[in-house]
């Protein structure tokens, strides 16, 4: 680290600014196997809260890869360094008093601690999301064709293969993706952030009406705007 650095506070504390944007800041965390789900649930919880007025960011794997991260690869090293940097831009979207969803394999415990550590040393919530997959069911969906390459030995460290997944021991939520729809997911986490007063519980109850109207939609009863609450 630089030594003729200063650091400077901001003038609105954390709970100074949330109170002024009227939501709180935090990153939900979410890590598994490539081919568990974790982007596309995060991409729906991504949805579900901007539509519900919550000021919401997802910061993707891959994406991150394009641009911040594009110097890195696939070492452990270098896994270490990609983990580390999207913690501290996760931080600073939290800190902001945005929702930031972070979908990353982050295969070690050790990179996910200091990630939870960085956010509770300065008071911001950090909730851990395990989405749970076995790997034969991951090489099954393999929607981007990577578990065949690295069985073949064209991907080199790829984990789950040729590299570990540390599972977390202790994630506050954990989604089982063979047992658990997109829907579902987001409905589970959306009740815990409501239980810990982090959300208002009026979004856990649009999603439970969203879905609702989508089985009647499915079942082919008439779905009028007399069915709907306003």
């Amino acid at each position: 680290m630089a030594t003729n650095i200063t650091w400077h506070p901001h003038s609105l504390t954390h709970a100074e600014r949330s109170s002024l944007r009227r939501q709180p800041g935090l990153t939900i965390w979410f890590t598994g196997l490539s081919a568990s789900g974790k982007s596309t649930i995060a991409t729906a919880l991504e949805q579900h809260l901007l539509h519900s007025s919550y000021a919401a960011y997802r910061l993707d794997g891959d994406n991150i890869r394009f641009g911040l991260n594009k110097d890195l690869g696939f070492s452990e090293k270098d896994r270490n360094e990609n983990i580390r940097r999207i913690a501290e831009v996760a931080l600073l979207f939290a800190d902001s008093c945005t929702l930031a969803l972070t979908s990353f394999i982050s295969p070690y415990r050790a990179d996910r601690a200091l990630a939870r550590k960085l956010h509770e040393d300065r008071g911001i919530a950090f909730v851990e999301v395990y989405v749970q997959i076995a790997v034969e069911e991951a090489e099954r969906r393999d929607p981007k064709g990577l578990y065949k390459k690295a069985r073949a030995g064209e991907i080199k460290e790829f984990t789950g293969v040729s590299a570990p997944y540390e599972e977390p021991e202790n994630a506050e939520i954990v989604i089982r993706s063979g047992e658990t729809g997109v829907e579902e997911a987001c409905k589970q986490i959306l009740h815990y952030l409501e239980g810990k007063g982090l959300i208002d519980r009026r979004l856990v109850e649009g999603v439970a009406q969203q879905e609702s109207v989508a089985e009647e939609v499915g079942s082919g009863k008439d779905v009028t705007p007399n069915n709907m609450m306003d």
